[in-house]
């Protein structure tokens, strides 16, 4: 008997306490980022001419963000900001930690699928060496911006492909050239959107036991500007060709068809492997939309309301359409308008892996808001809202609350300040009526920007 109730306690003991649980499985963590996408490009943020219906789709089912941010005016600072959860104030280092380098020591899979293009920085200018498993696409933007290039690289090896450019773009067929792989095929066999696509697929095929991360920076619908008027191509443009359009916006809608098409087949394969409900897939653009080939925003009317276009620090360039969607966790047909950015995704992938946010970062977690833990009325952002621009006339802006400034050129330039409540257009200056306001603005624009050798315009005072 004594050895009976020896082995009844043992095994007692041995067992998982009442109320004990063990670790929530970490979720599979998807990020689609278009190219140029404009905040009133898709129907479920109100366009009324091109057909989102897989977008349309995922925010019916999920969350729509409707103050949500890009990293930046254009894209590779954009995406920078995406990857390593610091705004454009703060210089780049050499060793820059990545939202890949951080989920990979977590034991996630990572992959890199699209335009990578963030500059020459340290360990950022190679897509493995910054924390991605597998890569596959373009390193820089003038390659991804060909939608048919000689060639793609696949981690760090060159992967020739069926397509032949013409004469005067051969000398730019060259992978080790800062631009190689840009300019107009006069052949073409292979369209590089398609292939990238399809090798995207194939690792969540891979990985589908998780956990893992899929980055995926498309290359649409951005403008090929190595091919003037005709920069919008598309293998088929499909119900556009007979549309009495400019050729710069069938190709613009052709592109957006695509995309869109794609988003459904990521989603789709999701659920064809049953790992939907174990997986959360954000959508967004890395800015407003561009004025490239001969394409007008205000063709489709792609900023809805808002002032600007991309490279600028208005509302149309750095607001963009943003949809969560995770059957199961995040709330089907709901709406969020609260401020996100993009340098959000490191602190959002921290909490979801179980671990803390790394400090130095300029970065919030949305896990609370998706996951409905915190109301609306109670939550306070933590991180600055701060963007800058380098290229031509250089600015730098800062959200806070519900006001808004920019001040151009940076460090020396005259402040305007908008109320974004009622606002979006930016035509009301409150800079003269709120000395006070205008006061605290200047000081978080130079709080904000940390010296940096590599970039242009003036330091702030020390």
């Amino acid at each position: 008997m004594r050895c009976l109730l020896f082995g009844v306690f043992s095994i007692l003991a041995a067992a998982p306490t009442a109320g004990a649980a063990d670790p929530a499985p970490k979720p599979n963590i998807v990020v689609i980022l278009a190219d140029d996408i404009g905040w009133a490009d898709l129907g479920c943020f109100g366009q009324k001419t091109l057909a989102t219906p897989n977008l349309d789709r995922m925010a019916k089912e999920g969350m729509r963000l409707t103050q949500f941010y890009a990293g930046g005016a254009t894209g590779g600072p954009s995406r920078r900001v995406m990857l390593t959860g610091r705004h454009g104030g703060r210089a780049a280092t050499p060793d820059q930690p990545t939202v890949a380098s951080l989920l990979k020591k977590e034991g996630y899979a990572t992959a890199c699928v699209g335009q990578w293009g963030l500059g020459p920085v340290g360990k950022l200018t190679a897509p493995n060496d910054a924390g991605f498993d597998h890569f596959f696409g373009a390193l820089n933007a003038p390659h991804a911006n060909n939608p048919y290039p000689e060639f793609l690289v696949r981690n760090g090896k060159v992967v020739p492909l069926k397509n032949e450019a013409a004469a005067e773009w051969k000398k730019w067929q060259d992978p080790a050239l800062p631009d190689g792989g840009r300019g107009v095929a006069a052949k073409k066999g292979n369209y590089a959107p398609a292939l990238l696509l399809d090798d995207a697929l194939g690792f969540v095929r891979e990985h589908r036991k998780g956990p893992f991360f899929l980055y995926l920076p498309l290359t649409v619908p951005h403008a090929n500007a190595a091919a003037g008027e005709n920069g919008l191509e598309v293998p088929d443009p499909g119900e556009f060709a007979a549309k009495d359009w400019p050729a710069a916006e069938k190709g613009f809608a052709a592109q957006v068809r695509a995309m869109d098409r794609d988003v459904g087949r990521v989603l789709d394969l999701l659920r064809e492997l049953k790992i939907d409900r174990d997986t959360l897939v954000l959508f967004a653009s890395d800015n407003g939309p561009h004025t490239e080939c001969g394409h007008k925003p205000e063709f489709f009317q792609s900023t809805g309301k808002m002032r600007g276009t991309k490279g600028e620090l208005f509302e149309g360039s750095i607001r963009v359409p943003a949809v969560a969607w995770w059957p199961g966790t995040v709330a089907p047909g709901t709406e969020n308008n609260l401020q996100w950015y993009a340098g959000d995704l490191p602190a959002t992938a921290a909490e979801l892996a179980g671990v803390p946010t790394p400090a130095g970062l300029d970065s919030d977690s949305l896990v609370p808001m998706l996951k409905g833990r915190e109301e609306k009325d109670q939550w306070k952002r933590k991180s600055p809202l701060y963007w800058e621009t380098s290229e031509g006339p250089t600015a730098q802006a800062v959200r806070f609350g519900k006001w808004k400034a920019i001040r151009s050129p940076v460090g020396t330039g005259e402040l305007v300040l908008y109320d974004m409540s009622n606002d979006t257009a930016e035509k009301r200056d409150y800079s003269k009526r709120r000395p006070d306001l205008a006061k605290h603005a200047l000081n978080l624009l130079d709080k904000n920007r940390a010296p940096d050798p590599n970039r242009k315009g003036p330091e702030p005072a020390k």
